[in-house]
């Protein structure tokens, strides 16, 4: 590894530190770190820093919490978290199981796993806010099951993987692949769930209901009517499912037509119409973006990859292929990395016994399982989407959560996938 490589992993390790210890955007700090060194180690201008800057992904996070922010201050959201509650008796701990296998289901029909979990979010964060369910456990399983079935034969990232593969003249079983993925999203969302109810962490004080003394579930204070303006609301939460999924058209820009839509129902609370956008969020993703761009752009994770090739034993430098994967996707776009380890796991399959299909869904479920993490598209919108007291605390909670899920996930996957040739 060069100098500038060691200085970019320990300013990225100081930002987490002084991001999780003080009140400060760590995008701003990443946005700093990037001009000070791109400019004064990398010899970088203003154009090449911001090369990378993330702007489709912005306007997905401003889209949809501008939409849905509306639809929350217009009760649509509280009208779905109650039905939802209501259709299962009141058993709230089956409630994220839903947004788990609804994610998966959409994920599976081809809908890009941010695009699934930006829909789902919103109603998932507003139901832990409502029962006091944990805000973490609940984006998870969301997060979960959106990558749970974001392998499938017709998915956008499943023929990624299988078309690399293909050009490399290595044949991957598409079916193996998708069940893998299901399989170990699944077992990843039952061990949390587990975890947190040992560690009496499944559960907070809900906000805005009373407990029902003999369930202890929550139940929501207030009336529940199908009005037109919900009506309305759950109208054209459908056109940006549709628009999504079938037609694939940008999420982000969906929202902010129909969430314009919607805003001419609401005059009488104009002055806050753009309050609901997640504006901290933006600025976290976009600051992160860019520094880990640089971290990219000077060969960080290339350095790693070669490094660990060069050990030379198939299960080590397999495993530690996982491992870089998830470190590197922790920050940065899962499918990018996808696409760019992938290929330097070909020579391992080529020299070895190890199973193809095996190692390459290792890869890939370790690079997308990470997405927990705060700084991912996904981590993002959960954060943007959380309510109530947990908004203070869901940064530090998620960061908490996502370096276990870095550290053992990606182990767990290569271990269960490998070395019992399973697939």
């Amino acid at each position: 590894m060069t100098g500038v490589d060691i200085v970019l992993i320990a300013v990225l390790i100081a930002m987490f530190v002084v991001a999780t210890k003080w009140p400060v955007n760590i995008g701003l700090l990443g946005l700093a770190g990037a001009f000070i060194i791109g400019e004064f180690f990398l010899g970088m201008d203003e154009k090449e820093i911001l090369k990378e800057f993330p702007s489709s992904i912005l306007v997905t996070i401003l889209g949809v919490t501008y939409f849905f922010s509306l639809a929350q201050k217009n009760g649509t959201i509280d009208y779905l978290v109650h039905s939802m509650i209501k259709s299962v008796g009141g058993r709230t701990a089956v409630v994220p199981w839903i947004f788990f296998l609804v994610a998966s289901v959409l994920t599976a029909l081809g809908t890009f796993s941010p695009a699934a979990v930006a829909l789902l979010a919103p109603a998932a964060m507003s139901f832990s806010a409502r029962t006091g369910f944990s805000p973490v456990v609940t984006g998870a399983l969301v997060i979960n099951g959106a990558h749970a079935g974001g392998f499938s034969p017709i998915s956008v990232s499943g023929n990624i993987v299988t078309n690399i593969a293909s050009k490399h003249g290595v044949s991957v079983d598409a079916i193996g692949l998708c069940l893998a993925s299901y399989a170990i999203n699944l077992m990843v969302s039952i061990l949390t769930v587990v975890v947190m109810k040992l560690i009496g962490r499944l559960h907070a004080k809900p906000e805005g209901h009373v407990l029902d003394p003999t369930t202890q579930m929550g139940v929501v204070v207030g009336e529940h009517r199908l009005t037109p303006r919900i009506i309305l609301t759950l109208a054209l939460m459908v056109v940006m499912i549709i628009a999504a999924v079938v037609f694939s058209l940008p999420i982000g820009f969906v929202g902010i037509v129909v969430g314009v839509i919607l805003s001419f129902t609401m005059m009488q609370k104009s002055d806050s119409f753009v309050s609901g956008i997640s504006w901290s969020t933006i600025l976290l993703v976009s600051g992160m973006m860019v520094y880990v761009s640089l971290m990219v752009e000077s060969g960080v994770i290339d350095n790693l990859s070669t490094a660990a090739l060069a050990l030379g034993a198939p299960l080590v430098v397999g495993m530690l292929l996982c491992l870089i994967v998830g470190f590197g996707s922790a920050f940065a776009s899962s499918t990018a990395l996808i696409t760019a380890l992938i290929p330097m796991a070909i020579p391992l399959i080529q020299e070895s016994s190890l199973s193809a299909t095996a190692v390459l869904s290792a890869i890939a479920i370790s690079a997308t399982i990470v997405d927990v993490s705060p700084l991912s598209t996904d981590g993002a919108l959960v954060i943007a989407s959380t309510q109530g007291k947990a908004k203070a605390t869901i940064w530090r909670n998620l960061v908490i959560y996502a370096v276990f899920v870095v550290a053992l996930a990606p182990v767990l996957s290569w271990f269960l996938l490998v070395p019992t040739h399973i697939i």
